[in-house]
């Protein structure tokens, strides 16, 4: 029996211009949220299950997690988030922190879940927290963040829209508002953000089993429709408009004009499926019609730090994945051609190999990636295999060369060749 040679369902393989071209998405993820004074963490890729049983909702136990038990007995799960493993480390060393934490990772997740455009099994995210703040300029902080991360890459306002919402305000609009019991509300927010994933038959049928013979008399059903296809907070019912929470996204509205960010809108439909979200929440969208969907979200968990038996910790944040980022820069023309990395190969002609490693000794020193022809292959050959992995100078070594240390390099995007010493070598290649 033949082995696949495909790798497992909703992973991938990485060749190396795959790899480079996530090495230059993440080196921009990096050096961004750098910027902003943010600093790398890291946790373990095996965690208890019960931290995730504690707050990330039942659909991600039940249906998307890669959990066992280990050999001592131990029920575990392959992360499927770094939320839950972060706020574990701030609680280990609640009192020793100093306040307010910024911190990213970009860690490798995993999730058991139907493999689709821009969503697989396996996938990196970036994860940036602000833990130790609790006014509104936090909240403010990250979604200006979310949005120059993209701005990083060349994006303009036109290619994507930021929406956001507040769960405490979506609440008040389910239970006060439309009066309805604890347990529908619930079932109605899992519902609504599965909203854009469904027909909106579907999404109708649904809230008609939720809701009894009462409400739909009273046409809750229709109010809530008006509710969420609203996109500006000053057109919400007057009850609405009151609330606190109401109020904090004004103020936090206005300061991202401030800050120069003005593509977003208010949607109370914004509900981010973690169970553990209790404030402002937002995501950020695709406007690509091929790629319409949300790239990267997040908001407030105030209460998850304190679930370690500590005092809460205040926290606002949000994650990136790697594949809608990655379909976005390429459905806007953003991904620019990624060269190999390999500055020079070294052609080598007859009985030159032990000259070789020498130069190409010399050439690392000074800091140039160098790949080395190993074989008897005709120049030729050697030439066309540099140029098809995509590296742009050949350097080519046979007796004559070896014997006046003057080398032919030839820059294959030019066919330019020049005759040079190693040091002059150097300095135009640097």
């Amino acid at each position: 029996m033949n082995l696949p040679t495909q790798p497992y369902k909703g992973a991938r393989d990485f060749y190396p211009d795959d790899k480079r071209q996530q090495n230059y998405i993440f080196n921009i993820l990096k050096s961004t949220v750098r910027s902003y004074g943010y600093e790398e963490y890291d946790a373990p890729m095996l965690e208890s299950i019960d931290l995730y049983l504690a707050k990330s909702g039942k659909e991600i136990i039940s249906d998307q997690t890669y959990s066992f038990v280990d050999r001592g007995g131990r029920a575990v799960a392959i992360r499927p988030e770094m939320t839950p493993s972060v706020s574990r480390m701030v609680a280990a060393r609640r009192q020793q922190l100093a306040y307010p934490l910024r911190w990213f990772s970009l860690p490798n997740l995993w999730r058991y879940e139907r493999p689709q455009r821009g969503r697989y099994r396996e996938h990196w995210q970036l994860n940036v927290d602000l833990f130790g703040a609790g006014g509104i300029n936090a909240d403010l902080e990250i979604i200006v963040l979310a949005s120059a991360l993209l701005k990083a890459f060349n994006a303009n306002d036109s290619m994507f829209m930021i929406k956001i919402n507040h769960r405490k305000l979506l609440n008040i609009a389910l239970l006060d508002y439309l009066k309805l019991e604890k347990k529908q509300s619930d079932s109605i927010i899992k519902l609504i953000d599965r909203r854009s994933k469904i027909e909106a038959s579907e999404f109708i049928d649904q809230l008609d089993l939720i809701l009894d013979t009462s409400q739909k008399q009273d046409l809750v059903s229709e109010r809530l429709l008006e509710l969420l296809d609203i996109n500006d907070i000053n057109n919400l019912p007057e009850f609405l408009k009151t609330q606190n929470e109401t109020i904090e996204l004004n103020e936090l509205f206005n300061k991202l004009h401030d800050e120069g960010v003005t593509n977003f809108e208010f949607d109370i439909s914004t509900v981010r499926g973690f169970d553990y979200y209790t404030g402002i929440v937002f995501e950020v969208l695709d406007n690509d019609p091929e790629n319409n969907r949300s790239m990267m979200g997040g908001g407030r968990y105030d209460g998850l730090v304190g679930l370690f038996g500590v005092d809460p910790v205040d926290t606002v944040g949000f994650g990136l994945g790697d594949a809608t980022l990655s379909n976005f820069l390429i459905g806007h023309n953003l991904m620019p051609p990624i060269k190999n990395d390999i500055d020079i190969y070294l052609a080598v002609i007859g009985n030159q190999h032990a000259a070789s490693r020498s130069i190409a000794a010399s050439l690392r020193k000074a800091g140039l990636n160098v790949a080395v022809n190993l074989d008897d292959k005709r120049i030729g050959d050697q030439i066309k295999t540099a140029d098809k992995k995509g590296i742009n100078y050949v350097l080519i070594l046979g007796e004559k060369e070896s014997a006046s240390n003057k080398f032919t390099l030839r820059n294959l995007s030019t066919s330019e060749e020049q005759v040079l010493s190693i040091e002059n070598i150097i300095e135009l290649i640097k």
